[in-house]
């Protein structure tokens, strides 16, 4: 190689000078390192999720993790915290099976025949479950039920309700689930086939199916512990006798797409109306109604009459979980089919709120107009707020319920179907009063992109966030409607003041 003149090497020196200073003054991309999972890790996210959220007061409870295995211990004073931390932990990456530990220890305490009187208060004016015959006995705050019903998830239900009331330390059941018809294994594996793939929440492609004598077992792996606690609620379909999840496992590592195979392929309208159709037969708080659901593009409009307000929400719920369903216009009337005064219809309003080991200690007032609830006071936090707004929908006689409860609180709260159980209408905004971010635009960005890197149910590879003054934009493509509405709920858990969802669903 020739050697440069003195000439030639200053040019050379000079271009190399100015390169360099435009290759310093060029802006570095930020590079975000991924938060790396271990048995610490997945404790401390469990744990951040837990302060998130205010139906669990975390402070007395303790999470130690083992190969996946979380294990809850500690104490809350009442039984929905304790079944609510589990299903906490089951939305975090990494968690492949919860053991719960937690003891429940109410606050004041509260006589046996005091429980016993709420419950079977709280089973007689459920309008789902005012029809079952269920005998309620107490010790020292245990609850044990025994009876009939027609179906698994009218037993789930049963159960629901019976742990709603304030005292109960645990409750166990010998209530006997009546099949009316028998049915072949081959007709219950093709439901239950049916019933996941339909399930928006689960991701099934992955998960087979074999039913022996009405018993079901379900293997091969899914992304997330609640998915596996919702495959199990799925198979329950008439005929089945039990459901063994044993060689059904979570890998966290696995990549989507496998999970989800051609789940979230375009559907026809006629597929999507006749699975929200038999999403609503399953239902115990709807299947006694003639509903109709008509579909057009990914819109669900349903139409009927139904005679309480827990039963309208609940069939906009199974419609919007179904596979293909973009938006619900939900046109069910509530007609009540008995005259009651509006002064009865509030007292037991308010009953309903001292039942409730959450509504009991706030002073809400409750008036009721042409079947109307109005609800007012202070509550701490918006679960709390939706929670009394998701109670008096229940009670008979309630057509609507205006809820003007003031929050203390100011934090948005997207409720969570992998968690909540609450039926409330609302969509990914969540109306709060305006305020100043607590952290940095920068801060928050951070916290959503941890969010999403945790969550089970999103591929954050693909979601790019940005926040400007507390409001985070998510741009990117996901795979279905359900990943859209978590991503959505992980960034208000960021941080997010609000949020601005430009996803696009890759199905569309």
């Amino acid at each position: 190689m020739a050697l440069l003149n003195p000439r030639q090497r200053r040019t050379w020196l000079c271009a190399l000078a100015t390169l360099t200073f435009l290759v310093g003054c060029v802006p570095r991309r930020e590079v975000r390192a991924e938060p790396e999972m271990t048995n610490q890790t997945i404790s401390d996210k469990i744990s951040d999720e837990m302060l998130l959220d205010p139906g669990v007061v975390s402070t007395r409870l303790d999470i130690q993790t083992e190969d996946g295995i979380v294990t809850l211990s500690g104490q809350v004073n009442n039984i929905l915290a304790k079944e609510r931390a589990v299903r906490i932990a089951e939305t975090v990456k990494g968690v492949r099976a919860v053991v719960n530990r937690i003891e429940v220890k109410p606050s004041p305490l509260r006589t046996d025949a005091a429980i016993k009187k709420d419950i079977k208060t709280a089973l007689r004016t459920d309008p789902a479950t005012e029809a079952r015959e269920i005998d309620v006995r107490v010790n020292e705050g245990a609850v044990k039920l025994t009876g009939k019903v027609e179906s698994y998830q009218e037993l789930d239900l049963v159960k629901k309700v019976a742990q709603g009331v304030r005292g109960v330390v645990d409750l166990q059941e010998e209530i006997h689930v009546f099949y009316k018809d028998e049915r072949p294994d081959q007709e219950i594996e093709e439901e239950v086939q049916q019933t996941l793939r339909w399930d928006s929440q689960i991701n099934d492609h992955m998960i087979t199916v074999t039913v022996d004598q009405g018993q079901v077992k379900l293997a091969g792996v899914v992304g997330s512990a609640a998915e596996v606690r919702m495959a199990k609620a799925d198979a329950w379909v008439a005929g089945v006798d039990d459901v063994d999840t044993e060689h059904l496992e979570v890998d966290p590592w696995i990549h989507e797409e496998k999970l989800r195979g051609n789940k979230f392929v375009s559907k026809s309208e006629a597929e999507i109306s006749s699975a929200v159709q038999d999403a609503l037969m399953r239902d115990p708080r709807v299947k006694s109604f003639n509903v109709d659901a008509e579909v057009s593009g990914r819109t669900v409009t349903l139409r009927g009459t139904v005679d309480n307000l827990k039963a309208r929400r609940a069939a906009a719920r199974d419609a919007k979980n179904t596979v293909g369903v973009s938006y619900v216009e939900n046109r069910l009337k509530t007609r009540f089919n008995q005259n009651r005064e509006d002064s009865a219809i509030a007292a037991d309003v308010r009953d309903t709120f001292y039942r409730d080991p959450y509504i009991e200690r706030f002073d809400i007032n409750v008036t009721v107009l042409n079947d109307t609830a109005y609800l007012y006071g202070k509550v701490d936090s918006q679960y709390e707020k939706n929670r009394a707004d998701d109670l008096a929908s229940r009670v008979p006689g309630i057509v609507d319920v205006r809820n003007f409860l003031s929050v203390a609180e100011q934090r948005p709260y997207v409720s969570d179907p992998y968690i909540d159980d609450l039926f409330i209408d609302q969509d990914a905004l969540v109306r709060y009063d305006r305020r100043s971010p607590y952290q940095s635009d920068k801060e928050i960005k951070n916290d959503i992109q941890d969010e999403l890197w945790w969550s089970p149910f999103v591929s954050s590879e693909k979601i790019k966030v940005s926040v400007d003054d507390g409001i985070a934009t998510l741009k990117g493509q996901v795979s279905s409607w359900s990943e859209r509405r978590a991503s959505t709920e992980n960034a208000y858990e960021g941080g997010a003041l609000l949020v601005d969802n430009e996803l696009v669903v890759k199905s569309d």
